[in-house]
């Protein structure tokens, strides 16, 4: 999608969006590079014994035929939902791509729900099918009945009671399917995020939603689709980055995908996986990119063939970033955006867009301002609301069921992403936090980021949260939650240590007056940092001692 230029500037000038009257993921992802280079690969698995099985785009394709052609014979037809509860494995790409040809709505689901996540979820959707694995079976049996709307469940283990084996459905059909002629507007995919408050919203996207991530997922990944390129993300399947910043985009351009089902992130595995399968581009969530940082000489040790990586989905911080740059010798291409609305600021070091601390510039044909509670964009380094303005492709249709939410996602024609920030004079923003994160501190407002940075620079500290504790002085103080490295043991010395180290490198407002060693931090599926339930935690627990 993206045209060559020399420089930043250039390629953003001349960008234009050129939308087609009709478009189906399906098309882009699977349809055309089955027809123009059926052998291609497309996925290679990573199985849990260490072998592997390739699947070109002839047989991706193929086998999402007989899936769509399997949901007809069962009665799914165009606009209903069909929920794919399934770990990164080819059959969730096989069943996204099935869906998308009939015209039905994907509605991917994490693997880790629990039983009233999934119940909530495939309740409000009205999902009519559901795609699973013997795990999600076993979920399910407890509030099957609750789901009337649900009448086909598919199990990628096999058959069970009620339940359909996938290949057995697949086998019975036809490998041929004529994928319904769309237009970029239809819906095609619901991914459920989590608010502050309330139950969790159906973020509604139309197909135009893959072509509305490109020019950010190329530039991400220094324009991803060279001879040679391989990708890889541990980010789970069911949620936004994993999908729309790494397979979709990359099955588009022909880029083989290593697929591989962690129950749990392993720093030590994922270098070996890069080594073994020369993986070139790379998108890897923040707190995963901080937990490579345990890992020993990793420069050394690790034959790696990577050329760009992406990441997203919090900040990164500068820690981490001149980390990855002085190990590596490339810096990462951060980029930001909301399920609602993704990939609209990035940067791309191979066109010299790349600050550290900042998220990046707004990519070509997003138009991205800070603005105030009026809608009013800001002047630089002024503290404001990161907005998008619409219409813009990658923006999402509406949320599901919830027409008030989705009129108060906007500020006029800005969509507000809750994100406060500022823009530099160079046209970078910088993430400052959420809006419910902000830290107000004896009338100092606090973003949580710059002091987690700190925080994981002290060489005890592996990761760290901070939240803003009610305070009858001060309003909040600043209390922080801290994992240690290895070895290390909390203590009184350790804490002063650490509030020292903050308050000498950051300011004496910043720095943590409380302190809680954990053994984990309580994080999404998508390796987000939980500060809600943090804060949660503060209220409730016992007073620790004052520090003043």
């Amino acid at each position: 999608m993206l045209q060559p230029a020399s420089d930043y500037d250039t390629l953003k000038a001349r960008f234009r969006w050129a939308l087609p009257e009709t478009f189906n993921m399906a098309g882009a992802i699977s349809d055309q590079w089955a027809a123009k280079d059926p052998q291609r690969l497309a996925i290679r698995h990573m199985l849990a014994d260490g072998s592997q099985q390739d699947w070109s785009h002839q047989a991706l394709n193929r086998a999402a035929n007989r899936f769509a052609n399997a949901l007809e014979a069962q009665g799914i037809r165009r606009g209903d939902r069909v929920a794919l509860l399934l770990p990164q494995i080819p059959q969730t790409a096989i069943a996204h791509i099935g869906a998308y040809k009939l015209g039905a709505i994907a509605v991917p689901l994490a693997s880790l729900f629990g039983r009233e996540a999934l119940r909530y979820r495939l309740s409000d959707s009205g999902a009519r099918a559901l795609v699973t694995d013997t795990a999600g079976v076993e979920k399910l049996a407890e509030i099957r009945e609750d789901l009337p709307d649900l009448g086909l469940v598919v199990c990628v283990d096999g058959p069970d009671t009620g339940v359909l084996g996938f290949e057995d459905l697949l086998s019975a059909a036809s490998d041929s399917y004529d994928t319904l002629q769309t237009t970029p507007d239809d819906p095609a995919l619901m991914i459920y995020t989590s608010g502050t408050t309330g139950q969790p919203k159906g973020v509604l996207h139309g197909h135009r939603v893959l072509p509305g991530h490109m020019p950010g997922i190329e530039l991400s990944q220094n324009f991803l689709g060279r001879s040679g390129d391989i990708l890889w993300t541990p980010a789970d399947w069911a949620w936004a980055g994993g999908l729309l910043n790494a397979l979709f985009p990359a099955l588009a351009l022909g880029v083989p995908v290593v697929c591989h089902a962690f129950k749990k992130f392993d720093p030590e595995f994922a270098f070996r996986l890069l080594e073994t399968q020369a993986i070139r581009n790379v998108f890897i969530p923040p707190t995963a990119l901080k937990m490579l940082r345990a890992v020993d000489n990793p420069g050394r040790r690790f034959k790696l063939s990577w050329r760009s990586v992406g990441s997203a989905g919090e900040s990164l911080g500068r820690e981490t970033y001149d980390w990855f740059a002085e190990t590596f010798g490339f810096p990462v291409n951060e980029f930001y955006g909301q399920t609602e609305c993704n990939a609209v600021l990035g940067s791309a070091s191979q066109m010299g867009v790349s600050r550290s601390g900042a998220i990046g510039k707004a990519i070509p044909g997003h138009e991205v301002a800070i603005i105030d509670s009026a809608g009013t964009p800001l002047p630089p380094e002024t503290l404001g609301q990161i907005a998008i303005r619409r219409p813009d492709p990658v923006m999402f249709l509406k949320y599901w069921n919830k027409p008030e939410a989705t009129e108060e996602k906007f500020i006029g024609d800005w969509m507000i992403t809750g994100d406060q920030g500022v823009v530099d004079e160079d046209g970078y923003v910088h993430f400052v936090g959420r809006d419910d994160d902000i830290i107000t501190s004896a009338s100092y407002r606090i973003g949580p980021g710059e002091i987690e940075d700190c925080l994981i620079k002290h060489p005890s500290v592996a990761l760290a949260a901070v939240i803003g504790k009610p305070d009858p002085l001060r309003t909040e103080i600043v209390k922080a939650y801290v994992v240690l490295k290895p070895g290390e043991e909390p203590g009184e010395v350790l804490e002063d240590s650490i509030r020292a180290f903050v308050r000498n490198r950051l300011s004496a407002h910043e720095y943590p007056r409380e302190i809680a060693f954990v053994d984990d931090l309580p994080m999404t599926t998508t390796g987000k940092i939980i500060r809600r339930e943090l804060r949660e935690r503060s209220r409730t627990e016992r007073e620790d001692a004052n520090f003043t």
